[in-house]
């Protein structure tokens, strides 16, 4: 290599400036003397949302209207919303309430706290956000459910929950005309289960609740147990589901 072109490789390296890699940084929790707030890290512009948290429905997110809970669902009510509810609250609910939402569950079999009977006066009275809201956010001895449960499925197990009241306070007027309807004992036989024909009874520490003895075709499909059957769903709404009728005086569950 000639003298000249070591003296232009030189010159090359004395050009090269560390400026970008020396650059004064901050560290994080150290003060500053570049801001007026003496704090090096700056505080998130106001208004700011995360990704994924830009709740721009309220009661979707909520299950309050101006701070209310209110009898109507957010988006339309489908045999598809009510399959999902039912198989989120049969993996959620059951073992505390139980399939047909008594409140015998599993775990309070074994000593836990009562669960909520879901067909009692109190429960009947309800508006259908209400349950949105409590596994949004606990009630009593429930943990809130936010995070394994998402919205959505939030929403349609409350509409499954509305079914399951439904069920138990069913009549043959309430079937839709041509809806065909099988006795349960039938049902059993076909899938052979015929150990289970019958009438399948509740836990006897249910209250105000019958044996489910009929079943409209195109529900969704339950496994004979007597243990752990549920109700199937009868009824579907379109963007709102009522509360069940009010029980005739000394009806019988």
């Amino acid at each position: 290599m000639s003298a000249l072109g070591a003296l232009g490789i030189l010159a090359l390296v004395a050009g090269c400036r560390q400026d970008m890699q020396n650059q004064p940084r901050m560290f994080p929790q150290r003060g500053s003397s570049i801001f007026a707030d003496g704090r090096s890290a700056r505080p998130q512009v106001e208004h700011t949302v995360a990704r994924g948290q830009l709740y721009e429905t309220e009661y979707f997110y909520t299950g309050l209207t101006n701070g209310k809970e209110a009898d109507m669902m957010p988006f339309p009510v489908t045999m598809q919303v009510l399959a999902r509810g039912q198989e989120r609250f049969n993996v959620y609910c059951t073992p505390c309430h139980s399939r047909v939402g008594n409140g015998a569950g599993m775990i309070v079999g074994r000593g836990y706290k009562p669960a909520g009977n879901f067909h009692d006066a109190k429960r009947l009275s309800e508006p259908l956000s209400h349950y949105f809201y409590v596994m949004t956010n606990g009630f009593g001895a429930m943990p809130d459910y936010k995070a394994q449960v998402a919205p959505e499925d939030r929403w349609a197990i409350a509409a499954y929950i509305r079914a399951l009241q439904l069920s138990q306070n069913a009549n043959m007027p309430d079937v839709p005309a041509g809806a065909q309807v099988e006795s349960l004992s039938s049902i059993a036989e076909s899938m052979g289960h015929s150990e289970y024909a019958g009438p399948w009874p509740l836990p006897s520490t249910a209250i105000n609740a019958k044996p489910r003895t009929q079943i409209v075709a195109g529900a969704p499909a339950q496994t004979p147990n007597p243990q752990s059957a549920t109700p199937p769903v009868t009824t579907t709404t379109q963007g709102q589901t009522n509360k069940p009728p009010a029980r005739p005086s000394g009806a019988q569950q």
